[in-house]
C-alpha cells in the first residue's frame, strides 16, 4: 500500500539532505530523504508523494532527467528544483520540463518553505478539481445522446430554436431535454452548466 503524503528530498550530497530534511520537519511536515533520482524512482511504486525537492545536478540520472520520467509517470507531483550559482539556464530547462519552481543555493530557508506550501496548495486546488471533473463527467455519463447534444449546443451558446432546427425537433421538445440536463447535471443555471461544461472539456465538443 502506498505511503501518506510526503515531501521527498533527492539529493546526492548528504549534509542538504539533512539540512533540508530537518527545517522541513520543524515545520511540521512530512520527509522522506533519497541519496538519487534512480533510488526514488525505484521506490515510486509505494509512494505517495505530495512534494519533490531534487537537486538539478547529480551523478546518474540529474533533476532534468527526473523530470522527464516523472512527466511520463506521475506528471502531477508538484516538483521544487534546487539549483547552484550559474545554473539558471539548467533551471529554465527543468521549469519547460514540469518543474512548478526553483530556487538558487544558498536559499533562504523561509522562501524554501514558502515554495514547498505554495506547491502543496496546488496540488490539494489540483486534486479538488480531478474530483470536481470527475463528479461532472459521471454527471454526462448518465445523458441520453439527444440530451448530450442539446448540452453541446447549449453551451455552445446556441438559442433554444437553433438547437431544434440543427437537431431536427421542436423548440417545445429542446426545452424538455434541457430541463432534463440541467437536473441531471444539477446545474443551478446556464452559467453553472457552461462552467461544468468547461471544466469536463465539453466545449470543445470532446468526449472527455
Amino acid at each position: 500500500m502506498p505511503e501518506k503524503s510526503i515531501i521527498h528530498i533527492i539529493d546526492d550530497d548528504e549534509s542538504v539532505r539533512q539540512s533540508l530534511e530537518f527545517l522541513l520537519k520543524s515545520a511540521k511536515l512530512d520527509v522522506r530523504a533519497h541519496d538519487s533520482a534512480s533510488a526514488f524512482l525505484d521506490a515510486l511504486p509505494n509512494l505517495n508523494p505530495a512534494c519533490v525537492i531534487t537537486d538539478v545536478r547529480m551523478p546518474g540520472l540529474s533533476g532534468i532527467d527526473l523530470l522527464k520520467r516523472l512527466k511520463t509517470i506521475a506528471n502531477s507531483i508538484p516538483v521544487i528544483v534546487i539549483t547552484g550559482h550559474g545554473d539558471v539556464p539548467l533551471a529554465v530547462e527543468a521549469m519547460k520540463h514540469g518543474a512548478v519552481d526553483f530556487l538558487e543555493k544558498p536559499f533562504d530557508d523561509e522562501l524554501l518553505l514558502k515554495t514547498v506550501h505554495s506547491a502543496l496548495n496546488r496540488l490539494e486546488k489540483d486534486a479538488k478539481r480531478e474530483i470536481e471533473r470527475a463528479e461532472i463527467l459521471d454527471k454526462i455519463a448518465t445523458l441520453s445522446n439527444r440530451e448530450r447534444q442539446v448540452l453541446e449546443g447549449l453551451v455552445a451558446g446556441d438559442a433554444n430554436k437553433v438547437i431544434a432546427f440543427n437537431l431536427t425537433i421542436s423548440p417545445r421538445t429542446v426545452e424538455i431535454y434541457r430541463a432534463n440536463v440541467m437536473s441531471k447535471m444539477a446545474a443551478a443555471s446556464l452559467s453553472d452548466l457552461v462552467r461544468k461544461a468547461l471544466v469536463a472539456g465539453i466545449l470543445d465538443n470532446s468526449p472527455t
